[in-house]
Order: C-alpha cells, then structure tokens, then sequence
C-alpha cells in the first residue's frame, strides 16, 4: 500500500486538529503520517485535548501547535490529503499545496468554545473526538488505490457530513 500524508487545519491548531493528527497516526500507521497546524496557531495544546487523547489511549507525546506555513514551505513533506476541522479554517484561503492535495470540509464544532460546567466542557472534548474518530475511520476504510481522483474526492467530502 503507499504512504500517504495527511494535514488537518483548524485556525488555533489547539484541539480539534491536533486530536485528529494522534487520531491518524494511531490508526493510519503505517500507511498515514498525520499533521496538523493553524492558520494562527495558539501555540499550546489545550489540556482537555490531552487529556481525551489519553483517556482514549493516544499518545500526546510531540503534539504541538504551530502554523500551517511550516507545511507549504520548500522542503515541507508532500501532503496527499488535507482536512479543514474546524469553520474558520474552511472560510479562510489556505496557502498553496504543492502536488494538489485532496481537501475537504469536516468541520466540527470547537469544543474549546464550550462555556458551562468541567463536566459539560469535558463532554465536548469528547463529543469532538468521537466525530474525528468516525470520520478517520470512514476515511481510512476507502479503497484509496481503487478510486480515482473524482470518486475520491466525493467520498471524503461525504464523510464531512456524516
């Protein structure tokens, strides 16, 4: 099977995306590298994040939050595919991928938002991570290397609104 690279963008890259990249790289490996970035980064990763990726098992460890120009600058790896988690990110023109990577829309509602209780709070940690997990899994159930670039592109657009 071929490596594949996957970016996921949301503005703060402070929870949303970085559940996604511990999320891909726990089930991807070994076909999937997963990264994520902001388009203004917060610069540290929300410790309601850290916690769901443990309690889910994940490993936090080299989590950070950084800028997505790390991604579009000479000597970037190649990124294959890239997923926009959160509405600002997806209304925001994103840089220029070199190679043309499939992209799409999965947008999620940003748990670090959520104002009420530590209970209420914690459940839209979790609710977040539930959606990226399903939506992860759909994605890495296509048979990539049977589908060509059209069929692709309608399915992982299909699975942002799943």
């Amino acid at each position: 099977m071929a490596r594949y690279n996957v970016l996921f963008l949301c503005t703060g890259n402070s929870a949303r995306s970085i559940m996604a990249e511990a999320i891909m790289s726990h089930k991807g490996f070994p076909n999937f590298t997963a990264f994520s970035a902001g388009s203004h980064p917060s610069g540290a990763v929300r410790p309601e994040a850290i916690r769901q990726l443990e309690k889910a098992g994940l490993s936090a460890a080299n989590l950070r939050s950084k800028s997505w120009d790390e991604f579009s600058s000479p000597g970037a790896p190649p990124i294959d595919f890239v997923f926009t988690v959160c509405d600002n990110a997806a209304k925001e023109v994103c840089p220029f991928w070199p190679g043309q990577p499939m992209t799409a829309h999965w947008g999620i509602p940003d748990p670090a938002a959520v104002k009420g209780t530590p209970e209420e709070i914690d459940r839209a940690f979790s609710d977040a991570f539930s959606i990226l997990d399903r939506r992860i899994s759909l994605f890495l159930s296509l048979p990539l290397a049977t589908l060509d670039s059209f069929a692709l592109q309608r399915e992982i657009d299909k699975i942002g609104k799943q």
